[in-house]
C-alpha cells in the first residue's frame, strides 16, 4: 500500500456500473443533442458516418484510454496525475482546470436557459415567434456592436435566479462527494434522460414529414469522403463530445479502485456516446421534417445548429405538435439533466485540484469553488450581453484551448517523456480488454497530426475572418483574452507550494520486479 494511500484513502465509486454512468453522463451532453445532427449533414450526411466511426476508433477511444490510464495510476485529478509523471507538468493539468472554470461559468447559464423554457413549456409561452420570445423576452438582448456597449451589468432576472439556483444544486451535489453527490447524480439522472428522450425520439419518427428530415441527415454524399474538412470536422466532433483532454476522464479514473477493469467500461462509454448522439439525430431531423413540412419549407431553410436550434426551432415545433407542452417539457427537461451530469463532472475536475493541491477538505473546496465561479457566472452571463459573451468564449475554449491541451498532453506524455509503455502496461495488467501497439500509433502520431491541423485551420480562420463577425476589438479581449487566461491560470495555480500529501508509489510496479511473463503476455 502507498504512502499516499495510507496519509489519505481516496473516494472511491462504488464499482463499475457506477462509474459508468458517471463517464457516461459527462460525455453527453448539450453538444450531443445540438452538435452532432448539424454536422453530420453539412458534411456529407450518411456519408460523415464513414470518417466519424474512423475518428472514434483511432482518436477518440485512444485518447479516452490515455485519460483513464493516467488517473487510475497515479491517482489524482488532473494537476496531480501530470505531476506525478514529471513535476513540471503540473501546470499542463492547470490548464486543464482553467478550460473547466471557463466552460463551468457559461455552460451554467445554457443549464439555467433550459430549465427556465421547461416551465415555459407548459404555457408554451413563446407563442408564435420562438426567436423573439428567446432573444427579446427571455434574454433582453442588448444591441452590442450597435446602440448598447458589448458588456453591461444590466441583470436579467428571468436568467439570473435559474442560474444562482444551478449553481446551488451543482455545488450541493458535488459537497456530498463521489458516491453520494456524483455517483448518485448520474445513477438518476441518465436512465431519465433515456427515457424522457427516448419518449420524444419514437413521437418525432411518427410525425408528419419526418422522413423527409431523415432523409437529409442519412442520404450520403460520398464525394464529401474526399474532402479533408469533412474528415477533420468528423475528429472535432469525436474529440469534443467525448469530454476528453481536460481532465474530466483523469478525475474520474482516478475514484476507481486499483483493481478496476478500465478499456472494457471505455468501449461502454465510448460506444454510448456516439449511439446517443446518433439517437439524437433521429429525433432532431424528424422534428426538422415535420416543421419543414408544417411551413411548406425545406430541411436546410431552417436554422438547425447549436443554440437556436434548441431554443428557437424546437419551441416552434413544439408549437404546432399534437400535445406539444409535454413534449416541451421532455425535450427541455432533457437539455436541463443531459448538462448538469456534464457540469457535475467538469466542476469536479476543479473541485479534486484544489482539494489535492491545498489540502482543502471536500467542502470547503467544493462551497469555495461554487462560490466564487457561481459569482463570475452571473456576473457575466446573467446580464443583457450573457448571449454573446457566451457564444465567443465558447468557441475560443473549445477550439483553441482543448485542441492544445490535447496536443500538450499527446506531446509531453508520450512523445518527451515516453510514458505510452508504461500506462499500456498499466492498462493492459488491470482490464480485461488488452489493448494493442497500435495505440502508440493513435496517441503518439494520428491524433496530435490531426489536431494540429485542426488547430492551425482554426487560428488561421479567426485571423482572417473574425468569429460571428463581431468586433475585433470586442474578439480580441472576449475571444484571444479567454485563451491567455488558461495559460495565465495555469502559471498562477502552478507556483504555490504544494501542501496536499505528496508521497506515492504507483501499481503495478513498471518495470515489473518479478514474473516476466505476465508483463509479456500483458503488453504484447
Amino acid at each position: 500500500m502507498s504512502a499516499e494511500t495510507q496519509a489519505a484513502p481516496r473516494e472511491q465509486f462504488t464499482g463499475q456500473v457506477g462509474f459508468i454512468l458517471s463517464a457516461i453522463g459527462s460525455a453527453v451532453g448539450l453538444g450531443n443533442i445540438w452538435r452532432f445532427p448539424g454536422v453530420a449533414y453539412e458534411n456529407g450526411g450518411g456519408a460523415f458516418m464513414v470518417p466519424y466511426l474512423v475518428a472514434l476508433l483511432t482518436a477518440g477511444i485512444p485518447i479516452l484510454f490515455l485519460d483513464y490510464a493516467l488517473g487510475h495510476r497515479f491517482r489524482g485529478g488532473a494537476p496531480q496525475a501530470f505531476r506525478r509523471v514529471k513535476g513540471w507538468l503540473e501546470s499542463l493539468g492547470w490548464f486543464q482546470v482553467m478550460i473547466c472554470i471557463l466552460i463551468a461559468v457559461y455552460y451554467a447559464a445554457v443549464i439555467a436557459w433550459a430549465g427556465s423554457f421547461f416551465v415555459y413549456s407548459f404555457g408554451e409561452q413563446w407563442g408564435d415567434d420562438a426567436a423573439s420570445f428567446f432573444v427579446g423576452d427571455h434574454l433582453q438582448l442588448a444591441d452590442v456592436g450597435g446602440a448598447d456597449p458589448w458588456f453591461t451589468f444590466d441583470f436579467v432576472a428571468a436568467v439570473l435566479i435559474p442560474l444562482a439556483l444551478v449553481w446551488v444544486a451543482v455545488t450541493v451535489v458535488l459537497a456530498a462527494g463521489v458516491v453520494k453527490g456524483v455517483q448518485r447524480a448520474n445513477v438518476i439522472f441518465i436512465p431519465l434522460l433515456i427515457v424522457a428522450f427516448g419518449i420524444l425520439v419514437i413521437r418525432s419518427l411518427f410525425l408528419e414529414g419526418a422522413i423527409d428530415g431523415l432523409n437529409v441527415l442519412f442520404t450520403p454524399d460520398w464525394g464529401a469522403l474526399g474532402d479533408p474538412d469533412v474528415w477533420i470536422a468528423a475528429y472535432g466532433q469525436i474529440f469534443f463530445s467525448l469530454s476528453v483532454a481536460f481532465g474530466i476522464m483523469i478525475t474520474y479514473a482516478s475514484y476507481r479502485r486499483r483493481r478496476s477493469n478500465m478499456t472494457g467500461p471505455g468501449l461502454v462509454v465510448a460506444f454510448s456516446n456516439s449511439g446517443f448522439e446518433l439517437f439524437a439525430g433521429l429525433g432532431v431531423f424528424s422534428a426538422l421534417g415535420f416543421l419543414a413540412a408544417q411551413e411548406g419549407v425545406t430541411v436546410a431553410d431552417l436554422d438547425f445548429q447549436g443554440v437556436m436550434l434548441a431554443f428557437v426551432t424546437f419551441p416552434t415545433i413544439v408549437s404546432q405538435m399534437p400535445a406539444g407542452a409535454f413534449f416541451g417539457a421532455l425535450f427541455f427537461g432533457s437539455l436541463v439533466m443531459a448538462g448538469f451530469t456534464s457540469l457535475v463532472s467538469i466542476l469536479q475536475v476543479v473541485s479534486a485540484a484544489l482539494q489535492e493541491k491545498f489540502a482543502l477538505s471536500r467542502r470547503a473546496a467544493t462551497l469555495g469553488m461554487g462560490t466564487v465561479l457561481g459569482v463570475v457566472s452571473v456576473v457575466g452571463f446573467g446580464t443583457t450581453t450573457g448571449l454573446i459573451l457566451l457564444d465567443t468564449v465558447d468557441a475560443f475554449v473549445n477550439n483553441i484551448g482543448i485542441v492544445a491541451s490535447a496536443i500538450f498532453m499527446c506531446v509531453f506524455v508520450v512523445w518527451v517523456y515516453r510514458r505510452g509503455p508504461e500506462l499500456r502496461y498499466h492498462l493492459n495488467a488491470v482490464s480485461t480488454a488488452q489493448i494493442g501497439r497500435w495505440w502508440y500509433a493513435c496517441v503518439g502520431l494520428v491524433v496530435p497530426v490531426m489536431l494540429v491541423v485542426m488547430l492551425v485551420q482554426y487560428v488561421i480562420q479567426r485571423i482572417d475572418e473574425p468569429y460571428g463577425e463581431y468586433d475585433e476589438t470586442y474578439l480580441l479581449y472576449a475571444g484571444w483574452g479567454s485563451v491567455l487566461l488558461l495559460f495565465v491560470g495555469a502559471i498562477v495555480f502552478t507556483l504555490p507550494r504544494w501542501r496536499g500529501p505528496d508521497a506515492f508509489t504507483a501499481w503495478p510496479d513498471y518495470p515489473p520486479t518479478q514474473d516476466a511473463a505476465v508483463m509479456k503476455e500483458a503488453t504484447r
